[in-house]
């Protein structure tokens, strides 16, 4: 269910469509009833967070989503190389802060565990030490794996899209893809779907990486060498 986006018309062109209905109120009615059910399990979902220590959860459209199965050598690996190049140059330019993992964002209605996640400097600035729940980043990485496929491709692309996240990253470790989207004019622009070559970030000032330091641990240290 999480995994599933409904494909609708433009936002313009829906309340439009809503607006010439004879049920236009009831429609609003009904939405507004769905809307406060949802944000008020989405408040006993805030205030019960600390009873999932440990475990990835996320908030997704009324639901808790649990991914209990582990990921395999693969994901992590890749998830590992990744931000171990990535926190390493924004920590040395002083860039921002990366978080990964259990760093949730708290988007309009859900919350999110990205594998990793980037924000701007003068956004992490105002983090503090004890905070537990961030604002949407400017760069979101997801990492397929069976568990997630459908929700990373699209209810997360959606809703990352939606709340403005400046970049999103997916990386398929089975086929050993890289897929980088960037935000233009409110919507996602596949920039680079490729195995190697490099790929730069839009929103990681300077940050530019060989695809395969992705996938191969001896890249992975040679990329590392240059960045830092």
């Amino acid at each position: 269910m999480t995994g599933f986006t409904i494909e609708l018309p433009p936002p313009e062109q829906l309340s439009q469509m809503i607006a010439r209905s004879p049920h236009a109120f009831q429609y609003q009615r009904m939405l507004d009833d769905l809307l406060r059910q949802e944000q008020e399990k989405r408040r006993l979902f805030h205030e019960l967070l600390a009873q999932y220590e440990g475990r990835k959860v996320e908030f997704v459209y009324g639901e808790i989503v649990e991914d209990e199965m582990p990921v395999k050598k693969i994901h992590n690996d890749i998830v590992w190389r990744l931000l171990r190049l990535l926190r390493e140059f924004v920590e040395l330019h002083e860039l921002g802060y990366v978080g990964y993992e259990k760093v949730m964002i708290s988007l309009q209605r859900n919350d999110y565990e990205p594998d990793i996640c980037f924000f701007n400097v003068d956004i992490a600035s105002q983090f503090t030490e004890d905070q537990t729940r961030f604002p949407a980043p400017d760069f979101a990485v997801e990492v397929l794996s069976p568990s997630t496929y459908m929700t990373d491709r699209q209810t997360k692309f959606a809703d990352y899209e939606a709340n403005g996240v400046r970049e999103y990253w997916i990386i398929d470790p089975e086929s050993e893809l890289l897929e980088q989207y960037v935000l233009t004019n409110s919507k996602y622009v596949l920039r680079i779907k490729a195995p190697d070559g490099i790929v730069q970030s839009v929103t990681v000032p300077e940050f530019e990486i060989p695809i395969r330091a992705l996938f191969d641990q001896q890249e992975n240290l040679i990329a590392r060498k240059k960045l830092l």
